[in-house]
Parts: structure tokens; sequence; C-alpha cells
């Protein structure tokens, strides 16, 4: 029989975990997020190693589980296994933290950092990582969201960690430690505020257009000539004269060379129409085993312009990671999909008559690198083009808009983000959204939007440096837990002759 303090540590846990989930998209009810890591923290104080690890595993199960729900229509086991993997590297970061013989300001050096690294670990294996429902997209419209334009989204889940020990401080009525560490995160934030975020060298008027469709259906399900047709019919909403016109990804989907196929036609015509620059997300079979996935630019005369490969694939969404293994385990008719994609190698930019375009597209936004690199290679504005329309619920289209917001925050720049059934928007700099679609309408959000150059500090330092801070604050706490400081301190204190 589980002991009933026990069974009250677990509960506490589970509360504590679904406050972190309604802290993100797409309920973000952003303090929650606060008052989630406060009540880990006071469920790590004086436990065992063991009961470190597994509070924390049923904490991080309680965030996830309402959180990436989602996946349950996509991939029931691979829901379970996130799930697993995710609530592994929390209960690592747990673990990580001092325990019973530590004093509680050895522990709150480590909480924050241990937990910082173990979003980092997720958003980075396996499979190049899943950064979904992390605490940093709850605070995108949220205050401590522009600490991003300074240490990117992870330096926001880190500043999210530090106000939780710090709430907990002031319940052990530690209260000068938790105020001093309250008003040291309010003066970060002045700080990102008045942060450099680029400057503006020129106006372009925008439109991103969504054609609209039922949510929930999958490519094999609809007719590739109906989502085109959606999108040229939506496309006469956009008002001219305009700069630059885009389309959401893979709304085309050829076989063979974009230029061999009908379809070039219709888009170079269309761009010619307008007297635009059109991007548009289209997908191109290569062989019965390989396709790629581009973003490509149609002039204003009509003719074809650059084109961005994306290079950061969904693993069994984009490709199928141990292909060889898992056909050999489930067999050739197992449901994975046939084709993998072919990664680009080209830096994350198009060259075009309405600017230089920094590209993501669809998965690429929820990773910082990917935005930095396009504006590190001088975009002036941030495109992502995107398809949600398979998913179920909202979850990931809501999160995705988050993770807009953080990437126009880190890097200076306007966000256009273009999807086929939703959601799409627009996003200033600051990461306000302006414009939003709902889900399946044929819409096109329109607007004047500024080019941009110069560099945030984020763009310039990347998220490395919060990772090795982190690195050195958990090292620093064990340090100090095991009494090392203690005994040098004695050493170096001065003797007194009698």
């Amino acid at each position: 029989m589980i002991d009933p303090r026990t069974l009250r540590a677990l509960l506490r846990a589970v509360i504590a975990g679904l406050c972190v989930a309604a802290s993100v998209p797409p309920w973000g009810w952003w303090p929650l997020a606060f008052l989630g890591i406060a009540m880990w923290d006071r469920l790590l104080r004086n436990a065992k190693p063991r009961a470190r690890i597994v509070r924390s595993i049923v904490f991080a199960a309680a965030w996830f589980t309402p959180s990436m729900l989602w996946m349950v229509d996509l991939t029931a086991p691979g829901y379970l296994i996130a799930i697993v993997v995710f609530g592994l590297y929390v209960g690592v970061a747990g673990l990580a933290v001092p325990g019973r013989s530590s004093s509680s300001w050895v522990r709150w050096l480590a909480l924050p950092a241990a937990f910082t690294l173990a979003e980092a670990a997720r958003c980075t294996f396996p499979f190049g990582g899943v950064p979904l429902a992390t605490t940093a997209m709850g605070q995108a419209s949220a205050p401590l969201g522009q600490i991003a334009r300074v240490f990117c989204a992870i330096g926001v889940t880190f500043a999210v960690a530090v106000v939780g020990v710090a709430l907990s401080a002031l319940w052990e009525r530690r209260h000068i430690l938790g105020t001093a560490t309250l008003i040291g995160i309010l003066a970060l934030w002045f700080v990102a505020i008045i942060a450099p975020s680029g400057h503006e060298i020129g106006t372009i008027n925008a439109a991103v257009v969504q054609g609209g469709g039922p949510q929930g259906t999958r490519a094999s399900e609809t007719n590739p000539r109906d989502v085109l047709l959606r999108h040229v019919e939506a496309t006469s909403l956009v008002t001219t004269p305009v700069d630059l016109v885009v389309w959401p990804e893979n709304v085309v989907e050829v076989e063979g060379p974009i230029a061999t196929n009908p379809e070039d036609a219709v888009l170079s015509a269309l761009a010619k129409k307008l007297d635009t620059t059109l991007v548009v997300g289209i997908t191109e079979g290569i062989d019965s085993s390989k396709f790629a996935n581009a973003s490509i630019v149609y002039l204003p005369d009509g003719s074809s312009g650059e084109r961005y490969d994306k290079v950061h694939r969904v693993p069994f969404g984009e490709y199928v990671p141990l292909r060889s293994f898992l056909e050999r385990i489930a067999g050739t008719n197992s449901g994975l999909s046939s084709r993998d994609a072919v990664a680009g190698t080209q830096p994350a930019v198009l060259h075009t008559p309405a600017g230089t375009l920094a590209v993501a597209i669809s998965w690429e936004i929820f990773f910082t690198n990917r935005a930095r690199d396009g504006v590190l290679h001088g975009g002036q504005i941030l495109l992502n083009p995107t398809n949600g329309s398979s998913y179920w619920l909202t979850q990931v289209q809501t999160q995705q808009v988050a993770s807009s917001q953080l990437r126009a925050i880190e890097t200076g720049r306007w966000v256009l983000q273009a999807a086929p059934t939703g959601l799409s928007a627009i996003v200033t700099p600051t990461g306000d959204v302006v414009q939003r679609t709902s889900i399946s309408e044929q819409a096109v959000l329109q607007q004047d939007v500024a080019l941009r150059s110069g560099d945030t500090i984020a763009t310039v330092i990347g998220p490395l440096p919060i990772v090795w801070l982190s690195i050195i604050l958990v090292a620093l706490a064990w340090w100090f837990a095991t009494n090392r400081f203690t005994t040098l301190r004695s050493k170096l204190r001065p003797r007194h002759s009698m």
C-alpha cells in the first residue's frame, strides 16, 4: 500500500504539471507556469533521490499529457513514447537538483538551470528535437517573452524557472532573497525591452493567402488540384498594388521539377497578373523514395526566382528515422511514409525584388537557429509557410503562432505565417499578432510591413550561452552541496593565536 504522504506528493506533482500545461497555448494562462515551477521546487525540497526523480516524472507527465494530446490522432504510440521520453528528461533534471542535505539556496541555484537543460535537451534530441508545449511558448504574449530578444527562447525558459523559485523562496519566508530575485528578473526584462532590435530600412505591402478547406485532412485524402485552385481563388481577394504574396507550405504538389508541370504556368501567370513577388510552397516528387519540400519564388514578370529547400525535416512526417529497422519489425505495410524529404543545404534566405526574405518552412519555425540562419544571411523579414491541415485540435497551430512570436522577438523581424487551413498570422518584431485567421476559413491577410536590418543580441549570440550558464550553475550547486565550499572557507579563515 502506498504511503498517504507519497500519494499527496504525487497529487501535488500532477497539479504542478497541469499548471505548466495550462500556461502554454492554446490555453495560454501564462502566470500558472510560475506556480507550477514553484510547486515542483517544493516537491524536491528534502526529497530523497528516488522521490525527486519520480515526482519530477509525474510532474512532466501531467504537463505533456494534455498539452500534446494532438499526437494521439497522428500516432498514438508516438504520443506515449514522447510523454515517456520527455518525462525522463524532467526526471533527470529533478535528480540533478541537490536534495536533502542541501540548503534551500543551493537547490534554487540548480533548479532553473536543470529545468532549462531538460528543455534544451528535448528541443535537440532525439531526431533533432521536439520543441512543442514549451514554457517559452506560454510567455510569447507575456512580459517575459521579450527576454527572447537577448537570450533567445531558452532564456525565457530560464527566466520562468527563476520566477518559480523566487515564489518558492517567498513561501519559505525568505523574503529578501525572493524579492531580490524578482527584482533581478524585472531588471532583465527592462534590459530586453531597450536592447537592440534592428531598424527599419523600408516598407512593403504584403499579403498572406489562406485557401481554406476542412481541417483534419491528410494529403492522401485530398486532390492536390483542389488545394491549388482554392489558393488561386483566395488570391483573387488580394488588393493591388502588392509587393509580396505568400502562399503556404506544399499547397502545390507535382511529380518531377515544377518547371515541367502545368502548375508552373498557373503560378507564373498569377505573379505576372498581380505584378508581384509570389512565394509558393511546392513539393516535387523526385523518385519513388524521395521528394523535395521547397518555397519557390515567382517574379513580377512571371519568371522563376530563387528557391529554398527545407533543411530541418519532421521525423516520421517528412522522413522516417531508422527506416530499415522499423520496416523489418512492422513490415512494408506499416503505414510509414514511403518517401523521405531530401534535406536542403542552402542558407534559409530568398533574394527577391520585394526584399531579402528569411524563410523557416513549417516545423523549422519551432527552432531558434533556423530563423537565426536566415537573418544572419541578410533576411529583412521572416516567412513561415506551413501546413497544419492534417492536425487534430488547434494545439499545434496555436503553439506555432506562439513560436512565430518568439522568432519575431528573437530576430527583430516581422513574421508572415501562411497556412492552407489555419492558422495564418502577421506578427510584429515585438511579438504582437496584428492579424490572424480562423481555422478552415478562406482569407487574405494584407498590410504594410517593414523590411528591417540590424541584429538583436539573441541573433548574435544564439541559445548556447544560456545552456552553458545552466551547466555551470548545476555544477556549482553540487560543489556547494558536497560541502567543498564550506571546507575551502574553513581553510581560508584566519587562525588566531591564544
